[in-house]
């Protein structure tokens, strides 16, 4: 492939892309997109929609996120500012990966990207101040789809880092359980 380096997780569908970053003593430079690479890749999606999101303080927790039924989103995501863990969950009921969840570290250093595809919920973790943070979606944002699942749900049971104090806004302290949400991804 052309400048990436795709790495498959554990949950099919689910990858962390590492592009090829060149530097010298003037700085650095990659491609944070080419269609061509990730499509070569299995990231075969029209992105149609660049999100991007600052958070001010360190453990501020965003998720988790999903878009319901037909206006469901893949995401590409990376940390430009700053670093986080990011988290996609599977929330498609029958798939063999059901309620199972993946992470990886993204920072303005490492520069990876994590893609998450449809039927997934999305979290966030900030592990330092001043995070900024991009998104492309192949689905438009929709107000009436928009749904949370709590971050603390205990059939999902993500390991969030026990040493930071998190910092939550109030709809995702208040977010249902899955078993009590109307979340309809099937696999």
């Amino acid at each position: 492939m052309g400048q990436i380096n795709v790495i498959d997780t554990n949950i099919e569908g689910v990858r962390i892309i590492e592009p090829k970053v060149f530097g010298d003593h003037r700085g650095w430079f990659y491609e944070s997109f080419a269609d061509r690479d990730y499509r070569a890749a299995g990231v075969d999606v029209t992105f149609v929609q660049d999100n991007q999101s600052f958070s001010k303080e360190k453990g501020t927790l965003r998720g988790i996120h999903f878009q319901n039924g037909e206006h469901a989103q893949a995401k590409l995501v990376r940390c430009t500012r700053g670093s986080v863990i990011d988290y996609a969950v599977d929330l498609r009921k029958g798939s063999p990966t059901y309620l199972k969840w993946e992470s990886v570290e993204l920072s303005a250093e490492n520069k990876k990207q994590f893609f998450i595809p449809r039927g997934f919920g999305h979290a966030f973790l900030t592990l330092t101040d001043d995070v900024e943070f991009c998104y492309k979606a192949d689905n438009y944002y929709n107000y009436e789809a928009d749904r949370s699942i709590r971050y603390s749900d205990p059939d999902i049971a993500i390991e969030w880092p026990k040493d930071l104090e998190l910092i939550l806004s109030e709809k995702d302290e208040t977010a249902p359980l899955l078993k009590d949400s109307d979340c309809s991804f099937v696999y």
